[in-house]
């Protein structure tokens, strides 16, 4: 991986990691950082958790991110630390075995209890930057489960889980019924409000359910609540 960078010189906050072990490894993303590298030599989180490991004398483990998250989203990413069982852990990101949920804050009062967003996803022909929502027979299927938490304030708290892995999926189908998410400014959202502390795009993988690749065991995996979605919303 060449040089050793200090963990400091790769991102400005300290790596969360929620889970540990062996064979994986569960960091929680702050915004603004890659996941992989693009390039250009920025740095990433899969530097962060390879630091990370050094640091806990484990220099040798090689991270492989299994999963991907937009730049500007923030939360959970799990990381294969042993090739021997990391195609257990692709195939179950790749099914449906495992579930990601995610928390997403809209403007307005979302009027579904639950919904499920059934609609194709394909690149925007006038706008390479974004995905859209397409008709039956175009597109790539895409599946999104929506459910409500809660409003405060003119905002909805949203719990969404993905049924499939689509580019942009939850920011698409969300902008497709008419309530983008807050700081997407790709797909028309509201600006997020500092006095209110929102921070960026308020999109945050929060928990994740899957079975342990070596063990067996379900892991149950979930972030503290993330101070960038504003003050917590009522229980």
């Amino acid at each position: 991986m060449g040089e050793k960078i200090a963990q400091d010189q790769i991102v400005s906050e300290p790596l969360v990691v929620v889970h540990e072990d062996a064979w994986l490894l569960a960091a929680d993303k702050p915004a603004g950082l890659l996941v992989h590298g693009d390039g250009t030599g920025a740095p990433t989180l899969t530097d962060a958790v390879a630091a990370h490991l050094a640091a806990a004398g484990r220099g040798d483990v090689r991270p492989q991110a299994v999963q991907r998250l937009d730049v500007d989203t923030t939360g959970l990413v799990l990381f294969s630390l042993d090739p021997a069982t990391q195609p257990a852990l692709d195939a179950e990101v790749a099914g449906r075995d495992m579930r990601k949920l995610y928390l997403a804050v809209v403007a307005g009062r979302f009027p579904w209890g639950e919904k499920t967003v059934d609609a194709p996803i394909g690149r925007d022909r006038h706008d390479a930057r974004r995905m859209r929502a397409c008709s039956a027979g175009q597109g790539k299927p895409a599946e999104t489960r929506v459910r409500k938490l809660a409003f405060k304030g003119g905002r909805t708290l949203l719990e969404v889980e993905l049924l499939t892995g689509r580019r942009h999926q939850i920011r698409v189908h969300l902008a497709s019924l008419g309530f983008p998410i807050v700081g997407d400014a790709l797909y028309g959202g509201a600006r997020a409000d500092a006095a209110r502390g929102e921070e960026g795009l308020l999109l945050h993988a929060y928990a994740e359910a899957l079975a342990h690749p070596a063990t067996g065991e379900r892991l149950e995996l979930r972030t503290a609540w993330p101070s960038r979605l504003g003050a917590r919303f009522p229980e």
